[in-house]
């Protein structure tokens, strides 16, 4: 089993005003810089084998202090880019809602099963990221791997991983802090795991913690 530690990457400019950033490649503020640099206070600890991140700027530079603290080799996967959210890159949901009011409705009802105009659904993103930790999870079989990527990717991985609906994902995981950490062991194999296709197949460790509280478990 891995230990898979999962980050949104640092604060970015669009962030002050909500505007969805998807596959865009906006940069980070110099309070998500100061995030990414509390990130790898907290990986000089953790003794983690590899570092991997989207090829998205945002969260390449908030993986570069932990890759500088630990001295791993930081690996880009375009598999973890964020979710394209198509017409709505860029805009605030208030403006997405005035453009497309239907299929913002449409969206907010089953926000992975209808994607916006142009866009990308999340379970077609959940369908190319999972292999990546299934690919991870052979290369460090009892390893432990800081994956920096994104808040809808991670939110939408954690529903698979999970057994929820990811349908329900702004409903029931509305927020991911920036440079936060959620540790999860995947995967996690117990008879009932195996009696029911839909039992989480992970142990969930903790959710959402800032990397100056999360643990580096033992």
């Amino acid at each position: 089993m891995t230990t898979f530690f999962l980050a949104r990457h640092g604060e970015t400019e669009w962030h002050a005003d909500h505007r969805y950033a998807g596959n865009s490649d906006v940069g980070l503020t110099r309070h998500g810089l100061g995030q990414a640099a509390a990130l790898a206070a907290w990986a000089v600890d953790a003794r983690l084998d590899a570092i991997i991140s989207s090829p998205l700027s945002r969260a390449r530079r908030s993986a570069a202090p932990s890759v500088e603290t630990t001295g791993l080799a930081l690996r880009i996967d375009d598999r973890l880019v964020e979710i394209d959210f198509g017409v709505g890159e860029g805009l605030t949901p208030e403006e997405i809602a005035d453009r497309y009011p239907a299929e913002w409705t449409a969206f907010c009802r089953a926000p992975a099963s209808s994607p916006l105009p142009e866009g990308e659904s999340g379970r077609a993103g959940i369908a190319r990221a999972m292999p990546v930790l299934d690919e991870l999870v052979a290369e460090f079989p009892d390893g432990r791997v800081l994956i920096v990527a994104h808040a809808t990717l991670i939110r939408l991985l954690f529903c698979e991983l999970a057994g929820m609906d990811p349908d329900g994902y702004r409903d029931l995981l509305p927020v991911l802090g920036n440079c936060s950490v959620t540790t999860i062991v995947y995967p996690w194999l117990t008879e009932s795991t195996a009696a029911h296709p839909n039992h989480p197949r992970m142990r969930l460790l903790g959710f959402d913690v800032p990397p100056d509280r999360a643990s580096v478990v033992d």
